[in-house]
């Protein structure tokens, strides 16, 4: 006996979930928050007669966008009473996403951590636009406003988004080499390792969530970054380890202490030397990383 077919509805869904799961995690930074917004996707899209639907993938992108804007919009008042910096939520991601440098790219925590500081609505236009590359008309359309506005909001958003974000593109292997020296030098402890791995003005932001120990504000230059996780290490009062992995689809660490996952760390690398460590601590966080997640750019 055959099995049977999906219906029309059902097989649209599912063959694009994982482009609509990345939106919403582009526009949201969190997993949880994206899956979310996924099972309220689906719960419309059933509604929808599908025989005036000519495009399946752009009325659902449409459907989670705007759901994904509405989350963000209550999220970010959440997110102005959070203790310390929030970081976005990291994902234990598919080898194929490393493969893709530009998806890669687009889901690193250091861009994100960017797209944190445009507005919601400038959020969704550059995500849209720069990273999914949709046309004007199409996330017009979605957002109930006009190409030309459109088109100025994706330009503001696009110039906000190149002024903070990473200047030089480093390959997989650069950023490997880099952490690799970083996990030798956190293990032994050694503050003039963790020194000669650090950039003079690199930036580590901590985000513990108010439920473990984190830095309130970031914190500037080699010698504060290494006292800090020196000091850190201390008061862990067990042995750190740190292993290589891989999140948003770079080269990351996942530190643990007496055995059991503490954080998971990710930074931004130039000429060889780290400057920037976005250091996850947050146990609510942490859920993802034990499972792949798939994530995709069409």
């Amino acid at each position: 006996m055959s099995a049977k077919k999906p219906d029309t509805a059902t097989a649209a869904f599912v063959a694009h979930r994982n482009l609509l799961f990345t939106v919403a995690y582009e526009i949201l930074g969190s997993a949880a928050d994206a899956e979310d917004v996924l099972q309220e996707t689906w719960l419309r899209w059933v509604k929808v007669d599908q025989a005036e639907v000519r495009e399946p993938r752009a009325y659902l992108v449409r459907i989670a966008t705007r759901l994904a804007l509405n989350r963000l919009r209550s999220a970010q008042r959440r997110r102005e009473s959070y203790v310390g910096p929030w970081l976005p939520e990291p994902l234990l991601t598919t080898p194929d996403v490393a493969d893709d440098v530009e998806l890669a790219e687009s889901v690193s925590l250091a861009l994100m951590v960017v797209l944190e500081t445009l507005g919601p609505t400038e959020r969704a236009v550059f995500v849209l636009r720069d990273i999914f590359g949709f046309e004007f008309d199409e996330i017009a359309a979605t957002l109930d406003k006009t190409p030309a506005a459109v088109r100025q909001i994706a330009h503001r958003a696009r110039a906000h988004v190149e002024a903070r974000r990473p200047r030089v593109a480093v390959t997989a292997a650069e950023a490997r080499a880099a952490l690799d020296g970083f996990r030798v030098a956190v293990e032994t402890g050694d503050p003039q390792a963790i020194l000669d791995v650090l950039a003079p003005d690199v930036v580590l932001m901590s985000d513990g969530g108010g439920v473990k120990q984190a830095a309130l504000r970031p914190i500037v230059g080699a010698d504060k970054v290494a006292r800090f996780i020196v000091g850190g290490m201390r008061k862990a009062g067990a042995v750190v380890t740190a292993e290589a992995t891989v999140v948003n689809g770079n080269p990351a660490l996942a530190l643990s202490v007496g055995g059991e996952l503490d954080g998971v760390l990710t930074a931004r690398i130039q000429d060889g030397r780290i400057t920037g460590l976005y250091f996850v601590r947050n146990p609510e966080k942490l859920t993802r990383l034990t499972e792949e997640v798939t994530l995709a750019l069409r």
